[in-house]
């Protein structure tokens, strides 16, 4: 008998026809069970075949927010650019960049010597004048009670003179009025309570009212404004809130930690609809007590829309999206389920608020329904899901 040698032709292909006729007998081995028919039509979960196993949840009645989200700019209540209403050299500056300031504060100082020169020559005019004016009435006085021994053109004359005398007191007033109100511009005050930026012009400058950049820029942040654009279509239900309750409440929450920073109200709905991006402005108002938000920030905006009391709510997971819109797997009595055509409210806090489909205390499946087509036997565990409707966050969007 020859020895077994691979490198002999013959004992190659034999080696190789053996190696195929048991590649065939594992293969046929594997495949056998699946070949079996299978019960009650070759579907699974079927009344003869192993339920599926899944988890459920029911049905259950609560009151559900309805927010409305967007993206948000933080703006400063009031921004004023302190500007000199008077040319000269700035002696004072007397606050610190980044201070708190109150209106009315003295921010800075220009140098008053001219402006005070000004308002005395005003005031000695004024005086030069009304006493001119005095001895002309007098005069007119003396002239009407002589009569007939002083002619009608004298008095004519010396009335008319009184009457000028005292056009020009008048303009001395406003001279003295316009230079009282030029010195004062010499101290520049703080318009409104604000925080101070940075200083732009430095002590010794010489100063001028048509000046672009200004000295300071003060800043209300407390409180601070919001600003947010929602889809034009949101407009008729934000209105209608508004109309019935007067305020809705609008919070605003950090983009990277999705902590609140504040809570506030709506102020305004903007006049006008964006054609170019189908949007309406909105601007709410928040106390930044804390002063977590900042001019010029971007936050997440959540406006409370309304609290549907006592609403049809189930785990968001529970509701699948077919061609023929929202479904969610329905637990019958006799453990086998079928598919419920559902409407969508809203999603908020991963539940989802259902307007119509289903009726409180419906079971329905949250986790499994990969497995599931309608007619499936499932198998569920004893309190499987019973706290799945009580879901938190804050995470959520309007449908």
């Amino acid at each position: 008998m020859p020895s077994f040698d691979l490198n002999n032709p013959i004992w190659r292909r034999r080696a190789m026809i053996a190696g195929g006729l048991a590649v065939a007998a594992g293969l046929a081995v594997v495949l056998w069970p699946a070949a079996q028919p299978v019960k009650n039509g070759g579907r699974p979960g079927g009344s003869d075949a192993r339920p599926v196993a899944v988890t459920v949840v029911q049905v259950a009645r609560r009151d559900m927010p309805i927010h409305l989200d967007a993206i948000g700019t933080v703006q400063a209540y009031n921004t004023v650019t302190v500007r000199s209403r008077v040319d000269g050299e700035l002696v004072e500056v007397l606050f610190k960049e980044g201070q708190d300031v109150r209106a009315g504060d003295v921010l800075a100082q220009i140098d008053p010597r001219t402006y005070r020169a000004q308002y005395e020559q005003a005031l000695a005019t004024r005086d030069k004048d009304a006493a001119q004016l005095e001895a002309a009435r007098r005069d007119l006085a003396r002239y009407v009670g002589l009569g007939d021994r002083v002619s009608g053109q004298s008095v004519d004359t010396q009335r008319a003179l009184v009457r000028q005398l005292e056009a020009t007191v008048r303009a001395d007033e406003a001279a003295v009025s316009n230079a009282k109100t030029m010195l004062s511009y010499t101290v520049i005050a703080a318009p409104i309570d604000g925080r101070t930026g940075m200083r732009l012009v430095d002590r010794g400058n010489i100063v001028r009212a048509s000046d672009a950049t200004g000295l300071v820029t003060l800043t209300q942040v407390q409180p601070i404004s919001v600003v947010f654009t929602l889809p034009q279509q949101s407009l008729a239900a934000v209105n209608e809130r508004l109309r019935q309750d007067g305020r809705l409440q609008v919070s605003a929450f950090q983009p990277e930690t999705r902590a609140l920073a504040d809570s506030g109200e709506l102020e305004l709905v903007d006049n006008q609809i964006d054609q170019t991006t189908g949007t309406i402005k909105l601007k709410a108002v928040m106390p930044n007590a804390e002063r977590r938000l900042w001019p010029g920030g971007f936050v997440n905006v959540r406006l409370l829309l309304a609290v549907r009391r006592d609403g049809l709510v189930v785990p968001a997971q529970a509701v699948q999206r077919g061609p023929q819109g929202s479904y969610v797997f329905a637990v019958k009595p006799d453990h086998t389920v079928e598919m419920r055509a559902v409407k969508v409210a809203a999603v908020e806090a991963g539940q989802a608020l259902l307007d119509e489909g289903l009726q409180d205390g419906d079971t329905v499946v949250v986790e499994g329904t990969a497995k599931l087509q309608p007619g499936t036997r499932v198998s569920t565990g004893e309190g499987q899901g019973k706290d799945r409707g009580e879901g938190k966050g804050r995470a959520g969007k309007t449908q």
